[in-house]
């Protein structure tokens, strides 16, 4: 059967609502729903990606910093901040999924989108120093370990999925970011040393790994070479093209997340769920996937969802429910 997730962020500021809402639209699901821990970056820093995956890093210390977070030889106030919302958002989710059996996920940002975002003492990002690269791949992998362990301790039954999020893995590849001066380019990073570091990160877990772009023009064949269970697309503007990539890696093994429901708030949820439906049925028919494989699709919206009203959040969350129940349906035929 088609499954149903979300990618992460969520509108709000309070952990205890974000979790207990999520948890009852992905519970509730008939079976189809992997629930997950909401993010939620109007906290402020230290709930946004950067800070909350940084805040995750083994042996490495950051700060806030007027142009972002940089590394630094001990941890400052930011980092204790983030630290901080981690142990609010661990709690809550202790509370809520109390005797829970079954699926979670967790996101954290990739190596690669944090090389992209965190500065080096000097103010140049990390990704321009292959040490330092060397040393974030690491430091995230252990991390990762870490905080996957302290999720299953806190909640027993849970089978982890660890989601990755490389927002920036297109710009790191097509050498796109700005140098500190902003009159220059980074030197593009070379596609094996990509894969090879968010591999390494992939094998820090011994669950599923979903890998999340939401880049339009996210290298699907490279993402995944590296090893993860699935790889989670926006589809909604699919062209025929991107529809074959996504064939190759279906076809491959890799199984595919479809952010087939857009991030804004639905005005009829029965229209909203058709186009869903058809934006996948009809990808599957033009590229010639068999209507069986939809089991082995999960349907989410196309990426967060921390700018709607947690009403509209929900109504879109909805609409992913009620476009994996349809395509259930549809494969069962």
């Amino acid at each position: 059967m088609t499954h149903v997730s979300g990618v992460g962020s969520w509108p709000g500021e309070s952990a205890r609502e974000a979790i207990v809402t999520v948890r009852d639209l992905l519970t509730d699901a008939d079976g189809l729903g992997l629930p997950y821990l909401p993010e939620l970056p109007a906290r402020g820093p230290g709930a946004d990606v950067i800070g909350r995956s940084a805040a995750l890093l083994a042996d490495l210390a950051v700060d806030l910093q007027p142009s972002g977070w940089r590394f630094t030889d001990r941890p400052g106030r930011d980092h204790a901040r983030a630290t901080s919302l981690w142990r609010q958002d661990l709690d809550e989710l202790a509370e809520a999924y109390d005797g829970y059996a079954g699926p979670l996920k967790i996101q954290i940002a990739g190596p690669w989108t944090l090389a992209a975002s965190i500065e080096l003492n000097r103010g140049e990002r990390s990704v321009t120093d292959e040490g330092a690269r060397r040393d974030l791949v690491a430091s995230l992998a252990e991390g990762v370990r870490r905080h996957v362990a302290e999720v299953r301790r806190l909640v027993p039954g849970a089978v982890v999925t660890v989601q990755v999020d490389e927002p920036s893995v297109v710009a790191v590849l097509r050498g796109e970011l700005p140098t500190a001066s902003g009159y220059g380019r980074v030197r593009a990073v070379e596609r094996v040393e990509v894969a090879a570091g968010i591999r390494e990160v992939r094998e820090a877990h011994d669950g599923d790994v979903v890998l999340h772009s939401c880049h339009p023009a996210a290298p699907v064949d490279l993402l995944a070479s590296t090893g993860v269970s699935a790889v989670a697309l926006d589809l909604t503007e699919a062209s025929p093209q991107r529809w074959e990539q996504v064939a190759g890696v279906v076809e491959s093994g890799t199984r595919l997340w479809a952010g087939v429901v857009p991030t804004s708030a639905p005005a009829s949820t029965a229209d909203a769920v058709r186009a869903a439906t058809a934006r996948v049925r009809d990808g599957f028919a033009r590229v010639g996937l068999p209507v069986a494989t939809l089991a082995d699709v999960t349907v989410t919206p196309a990426c967060g969802l921390p700018s709607l009203t947690p009403r509209g959040a929900v109504d879109v969350s909805r609409v992913a429910v009620a476009t994996a129940r349809e395509l259930t349906e549809k494969e069962q035929d």
